[in-house]
């Protein structure tokens, strides 16, 4: 054990002593959070351009009636009351006389004008949108713009339509104006989580509403955070080991320590280094948290959970890299096996928004219960406001428990067979062999 520990201290104190690991602390979660933080700082950033629109109305009903809505709208909303700045765009819409015999040159003629930016986008609106028929092409609502999938205005075009249609609609069933006030309320649905009971005291606790914060960015940030603390702290130790066999480094340590004491001190180097790393985030994040008000969302019971899942993804991901680098003979060798090493690792990431979505699913279930991605996929449901079934997480630690000593047992035994040896690519067929054979 004492050799263990000189190994680990010598692993520790290269890593944290180092200025990338000083930088990499402060700029990997702004890099994995940057897109939160940028729509954090610019949600009060509004482009406050006017925006011009024109319409082709084949129905002849929506047209000025559209010029209307956002006049109105552009009285009541654009300007501040009380300080009389302006606070959003105005909308200025166009009635276009529908060019039947050349629709599609004059859509194109209007898309030049988008191009140019003479206008923000043009509408066309369906001969038989008040009463629709059997063909769709008729009745439909078209919003032409260079990015109409995530142009909020689209929606806000969408809504004015429709609901002067359904006023139309009911002025022809004669109903009258006060009749009909409440037809055209809109009740939001509030999402609330579930009443509960407080253990200590026994009283039933009230449901309170539901937040992103809780519903996504929690998972994500414990994802995102195991997934930096293995990207960081075990990836680099495929490259690490093969420049310690290149460069002889590995033949003067082993004549001290055994294979065994050498992989060992470089695991538990790593797992410190990113307990410091992983320590710091955590805590620096329950500040942040608790300082802007989301202290409640801060899952404190699952910890413990993210801490020994963490230490086995690293322990599971740096036993192979620490083999597959004793494997490699140059940069090369290392380059071509560290991307197929983190596919574990990788993959994970691309499942996640589905899982948060169905955290209960046979979809969700069976991937977290699959060894290589339960860390990550597992502390993701447990994160979620959805409860899990208790015996899960304890199956998913087993099978991670089973799994990190199999890949213990490979990468130790492709290590010792492959340190100290020069000239054998590292091909599949040649670590399998290695890992069957030795």
């Amino acid at each position: 054990m004492r050799k263990i520990w000189i190994l680990t201290k010598r692993e520790f104190i290269t890593s944290v002593r180092t200025k990338s690991f000083l930088i990499g602390l402060i700029i990997a979660p702004l890099l994995m959070g940057g897109s939160f933080i940028v729509i954090k700082l610019s949600e009060d950033k509004v482009d406050l351009t006017d925006k011009k629109f024109a319409v082709i109305d084949h129905s002849g009903i929506m047209g000025e009636a559209l010029i209307q809505i956002a006049d109105d709208r552009n009285k009541e909303y654009t300007i501040d009351k009380e300080s009389g700045e302006k606070i959003r765009p105005a909308y200025h819409f166009m009635n276009i006389i529908p060019d039947s015999a050349n629709l599609l040159q004059q859509k194109f003629q209007l898309s030049e004008k988008v191009r140019n930016k003479e206008l923000h986008a043009f509408v066309e609106i369906g001969q038989d949108v008040l009463h629709p028929g059997d063909s769709s092409e008729n009745f439909k609502i078209t919003y032409y713009a260079e990015n109409s999938m995530i142009d909020d205005i689209m929606g806000w075009v969408g809504r004015a339509i429709n609901n002067h249609i359904r006023q139309l609609r009911v002025k022809e069933l004669n109903l009258g104006e006060d009749a009909t006030n409440d037809l055209f309320y809109w009740i939001n649905v509030e999402g609330m989580g579930l009443v509960s009971l407080d253990e200590e005291t026994g009283d039933v606790t009230d449901a309170r509403s539901s937040s992103l914060a809780e519903a996504l960015a929690v998972p994500y940030i414990f994802m995102m955070l195991m997934f930096m603390m293995v990207m960081m702290f075990t990836v680099p130790l495929l490259s690490a080991v093969m420049e310690e066999k290149s460069e002889r480094i590995a033949e003067v340590l082993l004549g001290s320590v055994s294979p065994t004491q050498f992989m060992v001190g470089k695991l538990f180097g790593s797992i410190l280094v990113s307990l410091i790393g992983s320590s710091v985030y955590v805590i620096g994040g329950a500040i942040l948290a608790t300082q802007t008000g989301f202290a409640e969302s801060i899952p404190y019971h699952l910890l413990p959970w993210f801490f020994v899942f963490m230490i086995l993804e690293i322990i599971m991901v740096g036993s192979i890299m620490i083999g597959l680098g004793a494997a490699c003979n140059n940069a090369k060798d290392a380059q071509s096996l560290q991307f197929p090493a983190m596919l574990p690792v990788i993959l994970p990431m691309f499942v996640m928004f589905p899982i948060l979505k169905d955290p209960v699913s046979s979809f969700s279930t069976a991937l977290s219960l699959f060894p290589p991605f339960t860390p990550m996929l597992m502390i993701v449901r447990q994160a979620t406001p959805v409860t899990i079934p208790a015996w899960q997480p304890y199956v998913g630690l087993l099978g991670v428990l089973l799994f990190t000593l199999l890949t213990i047992w490979i990468g130790g035994r492709i290590f010792r067979t492959c340190i100290l040896m020069q000239g054998t690519p590292p091909k599949i067929s040649n670590i399998v062999r290695w890992t069957l054979k030795g």
